[in-house]
């Protein structure tokens, strides 16, 4: 008998209406702009592609056992943690101590990565007997702002109800709204699109923060490390997955409004209410449920409500009926269990009871009901809030002037994951160097490109649309546009590629001119969302740019291949050599399509980013991990490659790999004038 099948029983008429009603998009699909149709129907296939691969290959529990360590290097990897970093020394200080009815609280901070500084409240029992270990809970905090108080003082009621039924509650403040407040929204609001090519996501610091917070509670004299659990809601249900799948030591978790599907993230635009601590880069094209599954078969108790909007039902019933047949494997369907509470994302009395008691019986082995979880709770709204304790005591650094002044927390997005340091190759050492770049980056950036992109195909132009199009995989078209011949009268030498980088692409421009030669026949492309194909965009929530991550995309990732797709069938329709050409990021675009597509000959780039730190690159999911563009460009080599209206200085890697193979003659560096 399940824990909760009284519960879920006196909800089952619910569920049944639930089921019918919710569910439902997170807003309208834009349908603004001519490409929005398009891109919104090849997410979903994505998505559905993805979505049914969830225990693909797995009969048994040698199966998922024998996958499991791959799993959790990919998700370590997925998160910006692999390889792990070091565990430095944590440096806890306790700030100061608040005594109340029946518990005490420490302010404490530690460093889970040198000058990463988490700020947390300690709760525990007014007195513990000596030598005495009791059960720990981690608890991670939502979004609640409370500004220098941090999110910890919302939950407190949490902490002063585990620290007075004998346990140790440690609650850690997130980092966007702690003490110290960094920044959680950096692509969904902020244009830190080179997040996706750092691979850095906050939910990896969530998570690295909740680990080292678990090695602090084991390094204290009154926890045993054999009883740890963790909770949190919203926020700090999402962190909750994140830390118990990371960590073994975690012997329960309580996952509170944490977890969809991409299922409801992508096609339903769930993600659209989310900010970017509630996912990782979904590198390897997991089935969204696949996170919660290595929690298995710890107890898992995974808690919802029937009108959240950001959790919808049928997200819920999907991930907890994946989750059932995950620990059946284990012959352990009793150790994973739901709660679905009735109203929106929030906590309330069933909510808090479910999992108090869920705690009781896998940390102390007590199955007698909660009755007394509605004792000092914070109440009210917005800034008629009440606390049972004034949130002003529970700080650690009281005042501005305490705190550190080495942190990095504001600045941790450029520190977290590291950047790939590439050697240049030895002259006779370039063709394995090529290899293994070439290697890493489809591995963990191009991971959806076959071994060769195919050719794109000839289709009909979208409604509303005139002109020659493509398509370049299916369902997605774009147009494919005749420029002027530099000589009318010199028979076709070559196709020159244009790549359109902006929506009004200028045909006037001089630049283009400049690079073409007699007998070139001219061309353009506007990738996807450029042009004709432009989907809405909005800031935030940046829905399609967001949504290409969790399966394991980028647009601009979109956007090489069908430059690839289009050089391969000019190609094959002309019988002629390929050159590619862009201005700025469309540039960069071109060269990594050449990198990809043997057909394309040469490329030529006009005034392009020296980095994909920058702004106007293109950006592709881990690729600063692997290299960046100075080595990309190199990677060309032997090919002809102009750079113009550049800094030399600024790809001496690129020049020094040329001369490498022996290419210098090939690699033209033209100085901006």
């Amino acid at each position: 008998m399940h824990l909760f099948e009284i519960t879920l029983g006196a909800l089952g008429m619910v569920g049944l209406f639930v089921a019918g009603v919710f569910g439902q998009p997170y807003g309208p699909p834009d349908r603004g702009q001519p490409g929005d149709e398009m891109i919104q129907a090849y997410l979903a296939r994505q998505t559905e592609a993805i979505h049914q691969r969830f225990l693909e290959g797995v009969e048994s529990l040698e199966d998922w056992q024998r996958l499991g360590q791959r799993y959790r290097q990919e998700y370590f990897y997925m998160l910006g943690l692999w390889p792990l970093p070091d565990r430095t020394p944590l440096k806890a200080s306790v700030t100061g101590t608040f005594e109340g009815n029946g518990f005490a609280v420490e302010m404490i901070h530690f460093q889970s990565r040198p000058r990463l500084y988490v700020t947390a409240n300690l709760y525990r029992p007014r007195s513990i007997e000596p030598g005495e270990r009791l059960p720990a809970v981690l608890y991670v905090c939502g979004h609640s702002g409370n500004g220098r108080n941090g999110n910890k003082t919302s939950f407190q009621s949490h902490g002063i109800w585990f620290a007075r039924h004998g346990y140790i509650c440690l609650m850690l403040d997130s980092l966007q709204l702690g003490e110290i407040a960094a920044l959680h929204h950096g692509t969904y609001r902020e244009g830190r699109w080179w997040w996706h090519s750092r691979g850095y996501t906050p939910g990896g610091v969530e998570c690295w923060n909740g680990v080292r917070g678990i090695d602090y509670l084991v390094s204290r004299p009154d926890v045993d490390p054999e009883r740890i659990a963790v909770t949190g809601i919203s926020g700090g249900g999402a962190a909750t997955f994140w830390i118990a799948a990371a960590d073994e030591r975690v012997r329960a978790a309580a996952p509170v409004s944490g977890m969809a599907d991409l299922m409801s993230y992508v096609p339903n635009r769930v993600i659209n209410g989310h900010c970017d601590c509630m996912f990782l880069y979904n590198t390897f094209r997991w089935p969204w449920t696949r996170i919660a599954a290595l929690i298995a078969p710890r107890p898992l108790l995974f808690v919802n409500s029937d009108r959240d909007r950001i959790f919808p039902m049928d997200a819920n019933q999907r991930v907890i009926n994946r989750l059932e047949r995950t620990y059946s494997l284990y012959g352990a369907g009793d150790l994973v269990d739901a709660v679905v509470s009735i109203g929106g994302h929030a906590y309330r009395q069933d909510i808090r009871q479910a999992v108090y008691r869920f705690m009781n019986i896998h940390l102390k082995a007590d199955p007698r009901p909660v009755t007394d979880s509605e004792v000092d709770l914070v109440t009210g709204r917005g800034t008629k809030r009440k606390f049972p304790i004034p949130p002003e005591k529970l700080r650690v650094f009281p005042e501005d002037s305490d705190i550190p002044t080495d942190q990095l927390n504001t600045t941790i997005d450029e520190y977290f994951v590291p950047v790939a340091k590439v050697e240049v190759p030895a002259g006779g050492d370039f063709a394995t160097w090529k290899a293994a770049l070439k290697k890493e980056l489809r591995h963990v950036s191009f991971r959806t490109f076959p071994e060769r992109i195919p050719p794109a195909r000839p289709t009909q132009p979208p409604p509303g649309q005139s002109g020659r199009w493509l398509e370049t995989e299916p369902s997605i078209r774009i147009p494919l546009e005749q420029l002027a011949a530099t000589d009318t009268g010199t028979p076709a030498k070559r196709v020159l590629l244009i790549v359109a980088g902006t929506d009004e692409f200028d045909r006037e421009a001089t630049w283009w001119r400049a690079v073409s030669r007699p007998g070139d026949r001219v061309l353009i492309c506007h990738p996807r969302g450029i042009g004709p194909t432009r989907w809405t965009r909005k800031n935030p929530p940046n829905y399609v740019e967001r949504s290409h991550v969790l399966l394991g995309l980028t647009v601009d990732t979109g956007r090489v291949w069908d430059v690839a797709a289009a050089a391969r069938y000019l190609h094959r329709e002309s019988g002629l050599p390929v050159a590619v050409a862009g201005w700025g990021g469309a540039g960069i675009l071109a060269a990594y399509a050449a990198l990809w597509e043997p057909v394309i000959a040469e490329v030529v780039i006009q005034g392009p980013p020296a980095t994909h730190m920058d702004p106007a690159a293109p950006q592709f999911l881990n690729v600063l991990r692997v290299c960046d563009i100075p080595h990309t460009l190199g990677l060309l080599a032997p090919r002809p490659l102009t750079i113009h209206g550049s800094d030399p200085g600024n790809f001496l890697t690129t020049a020094a790999v040329y001369k490498a193979v022996g290419a210098e003659a090939r690699l033209k560096i033209l100085r901006r004038r």
